[in-house]
């Protein structure tokens, strides 16, 4: 949800771009007169427009100060959309009760956080009691258009059933920050590793392909799942699967096939995901 300075900020923006608009008209407006009058009807308002100058440059002074104004406002709601993760595309709000004590407002917003699309509609009743107001979220409705957010439709459902719209922004981010982590690092083992790495359904998808050139028919496959609880708890869960020929599992002495995705989650809890990986994919290829 916006705070209350990103509104602040998007009100002042939205006020001097029309200020700025009615100056450009009035600027076009009198540049376009001058090419419609004949030179005769020129010379004769010369003088006017002489001593209108110094309106005109008061103007264009004043655009000046707006633009400069307009592009330190945007690029600071641009710097605070960057550090929060969201950027919203469409607010409206609506009063549907005002009383001396209570007021009633329908909001609704859409905007993505990194590549997750979201439309919220909710209701915020705010309640004047003696010196402090009290306000409540009565009603949510939530819409999340990505194929990754179908692993959190139960959490939906809870925050939508709870009116938990902070914890439906707090989860959302933190699910959209693992995924985009999730591609940055299937990518990279990709562009370092282009010969044994394979992204069957690309750098989004929610597993990689080990498979060397020396070992025919062997190949892992790392599943990286990012879980989310009804109770907005996000966490990223890696498993490791394999697939041998028969003939080499037969000589497989030490069962260790059977164990890598034991000792997989072993190394996980002590090296970490980029590290374990990147164990895995060296003793496939067999480097040192």
């Amino acid at each position: 949800m916006k705070s209350s300075s990103e509104q602040l900020y998007e009100e002042e923006i939205r006020s001097l771009k029309d200020e700025i608009k009615m100056l450009e008209e009035q600027h076009a407006d009198m540049e376009h007169s001058g090419t419609l009058y004949s030179e005769e009807h020129y010379h004769s308002t010369l003088a006017s427009l002489r001593g209108k100058s110094k309106k005109d440059s008061t103007k264009q002074q004043a655009f000046a100060a707006l633009k400069t104004k307009l592009d330190s406002l945007e690029a600071e709601l641009k710097q605070q959309s960057q550090m929060s993760g969201y950027v919203l595309t469409n607010y409206s709000k609506k009063t549907l009760e005002k009383s001396h004590i209570k007021v009633l407002q329908q909001h609704r917003l859409s905007g993505r956080c990194h590549f997750l699309a979201f439309q919220i509609e909710f209701q915020l009743m705010e309640v004047q009691m003696e010196a402090t107001v009290s306000t409540t979220v009565t009603d949510l409705n939530i819409v999340v258009e990505s194929s990754e957010f179908t692993d959190m439709s139960a959490f939906v459902s809870r925050a939508e059933d709870t009116k938990s719209l902070l914890l439906f922004f707090r989860t959302l981010k933190s699910f959209a920050d693992w995924c985009v982590h999730r591609k940055r690092t299937l990518l990279h083992f990709k562009e370092k590793y282009p010969s044994i790495v394979r992204l069957p359904e690309g750098c989004s998808a929610e597993y990689m392909v080990i498979q060397s050139p020396k070992l025919p028919g062997c190949e892992l496959k790392i599943v990286w799942n990012i879980d989310v609880t009804e109770e907005g708890v996000v966490t990223p869960k890696l498993n490791l699967l394999t697939k041998i020929p028969e003939e080499a599992l037969v000589l497989d002495k030490r069962k260790a096939v059977e164990s890598a995705p034991r000792c997989f989650k072993n190394l996980l809890r002590l090296l970490g995901i980029e590290a374990t990986i990147e164990s895995v994919i060296k003793s496939v290829s067999m480097e040192e």
